[in-house]
C-alpha cells in the first residue's frame, strides 16, 4: 500500500508526529509525506488538501491518505466532497479500526488541534496503530463480517452512482482555486510521475 501524508497548514507542527507515527505502524507500505510543513512558502486551507488528497487518490497515484486539520471533521467532510473519497473520522483507536474493518474506506482524517496534552500524543499513537493492526476491510464483529462487508460496498457503489466524474469537478471550480492548488507542485509531481487517467490528462492540458 502506498500512503500519502497530508494535511492543512494550520497544523504543520504535527507533520513529522504524522508522517513517524504512520512510518511506525504501517509496516511493509510505502509512506509519502506530501507536508502542509513549516518550511512551504505557501499555505493551504484543509479545503485546497481535501482536494489534492481527492487528486492523489482519484488518479491511483496513492491508496490511501492520512490527513486532518484542527478538529479533523472539516477535513473529514472536505475530503468525502470528493469524487471516489471514502473519508474516516478518528479521533480514538477503536473509530480507527471499526473504520477500517468496516467501512474499509482509502483516507482517515485525524483531530490535530485538541487535547495534545501527553494523554493526547499517546492517543494519537494508539490511534494509528490501532488503525494499521489489521488488513483493512474484515468486517466487524467477525460473526457479522459478511453482512457489514456488503453493507459496505452497497455504500460505495451509492456513493459512485451519485457523484459527478473527478475531472469534471476539477472543471466546475474557481480559477484562482485551480491555481492555489496547483502550486503545491510535491503533489502535483507526484500525480503526473505516478498516476494515471483523467486527472493526470487534465493536469498535463493545463
Amino acid at each position: 500500500m502506498n500512503i500519502g501524508i497530508i494535511q492543512a497548514s494550520s497544523q504543520v507542527g504535527k507533520n513529522k508526529l504524522i508522517f513517524d507515527t504512520v512510518k511506525k505502524y504501517a509496516a511493509g507500505s510505502e509512506i509519502i509525506n506530501f507536508g502542509c510543513t513549516e518550511d512551504e512558502p505557501d499555505r493551504y486551507s484543509y479545503i485546497e488538501i481535501s482536494v489534492l488528497a481527492g487528486m492523489l487518490l482519484s488518479s491511483g497515484a496513492v491508496d490511501f491518505i492520512v490527513t486532518g486539520c484542527s478538529s479533523g471533521q472539516g477535513m473529514m467532510l472536505a475530503c468525502n466532497s470528493f469524487p471516489g473519497v471514502l473519508c474516516g473520522y478518528a479521533p480514538t483507536p477503536m473509530d480507527a479500526y471499526l473504520f477500517a474493518q468496516i467501512n474499509n474506506g482509502n483516507a482517515v482524517s485525524l483531530p490535530l488541534g485538541e487535547e495534545y496534552t501527553w494523554a493526547g500524543y499517546e492517543n494519537f499513537d494508539a490511534t494509528v496503530a490501532k488503525l494499521f493492526s489489521e488488513p483493512f476491510g474484515q468486517g466487524y464483529p467477525k460473526g457479522e463480517a459478511a453482512r457489514k462487508l456488503r453493507d459496505t460496498e452497497l455504500l460505495k457503489q451509492i456513493r459512485r452512482s451519485s457523484q459527478r466524474a473527478a475531472v469534471d469537478l476539477l472543471e466546475s471550480l474557481d480559477g484562482d482555486f485551480v491555481r492555489s492548488i496547483l502550486r503545491k507542485q510535491n503533489v502535483i509531481g507526484y500525480i503526473l510521475e505516478h498516476g494515471h487517467g483523467g486527472i493526470v490528462d487534465w493536469l498535463q492540458a493545463r
